[in-house]
C-alpha cells in the first residue's frame, strides 16, 4: 500500500523509520507518497477558500470566486510537491559536507516522510479560522522537526551527535526555502492577477 508509512510515523516513529531504511522502496513510491499528501492541504484550501470562506477576527468572511480558488489550489500543490523535492534535494547535498552521502531516493524518503505533518495541517482548514490553522500549524511544524531529528541517524547512517548538527542544518535551509517558496507563489498570483474576492 502507497501509504503504509503513514500510521507509523506518527504511532512509533523511530521503528517506523527502522522499517523505511531496511526496506528501501524505489524513488517512485516516496514521490506517490507526495503527490497523494500534497492533495489535502490543495484541496482543503480549495474548498475552504471558494465555498466556506475564512474567518480572520471579527471581520465578514472572506471568500474567493471558484476559478481564483482553484488556481490557487493548483499553485499550492505544485509549490507543495516542488517544495519537497528541493529539500529532497537540500538533504542530499548537504549529507556530502558531513561525510554521510545517502542515496537519493533515501534523502527523498526523509523529505517526504518528514514533510508529512505539515501537509496533514491541510485538514484544519476545514474549520477555516486564522487561529485554529496556525495553532495546527505549529504542531504539524514541530512534529515534522522531531521526524527529521530522529529520523536522520537512521535513514543517513550517522552518529546522533552529528546528526543532531546535520538536522539542525535541514531545518534551517528547509526554512530558507519556505520562505523563497512563499515569497515566489505570492509574486506568481500578483502577477497572474491575483484573488478574486467574491461576497
Amino acid at each position: 500500500m502507497i501509504l503504509n508509512h503513514l500510521i507509523g510515523i506518527y504511532t512509533h516513529p523511530k521503528e517506523e523509520w527502522q522499517s523505511i531504511d531496511t526496506r528501501h522502496e524505489t524513488s517512485m513510491y516516496a514521490l506517490t507518497h507526495i503527490a497523494i499528501i500534497a492533495l489535502i492541504p490543495s484541496i482543503v484550501a480549495y474548498y475552504s477558500s471558494a465555498h466556506t470562506g475564512w474567518s480572520i477576527g471579527a471581520g465578514d468572511l472572506i471568500k474567493l470566486d471558484q476559478q481564483s480558488a482553484l488556481m490557487m489550489a493548483i499553485g499550492m500543490y505544485a509549490g507543495l510537491v516542488m517544495g519537497v523535492l528541493a529539500l529532497a534535494i537540500l538533504i542530499h547535498e548537504l549529507a556530502k559536507a558531513f561525510e554521510a552521502p545517502p542515496t537519493y531516493t533515501q534523502s527523498l524518503e526523509l523529505a517526504a516522510y518528514t514533510a508529512t505533518p505539515l501537509f496533514m495541517v491541510g485538514f484544519a482548514g476545514l474549520y477555516p479560522e486564522l487561529w485554529v490553522v496556525m495553532a495546527a500549524l505549529l504542531v504539524g511544524i514541530s512534529y515534522s522537526v522531531y521526524l527529521l531529528y530522529s529520523g536522520v541517524p537512521i535513514l543517513m547512517h550517522m552518529p546522533e551527535d552529528k546528526g543532531f548538527i546535520y538536522s539542525s542544518s535541514v531545518v534551517t535551509c528547509g526554512l530558507v526555502l519556505l520562505v523563497i517558496l512563499m515569497t515566489g507563489s505570492v509574486l506568481i498570483w500578483g502577477l497572474s492577477g491575483g484573488p478574486v474576492f467574491v461576497h
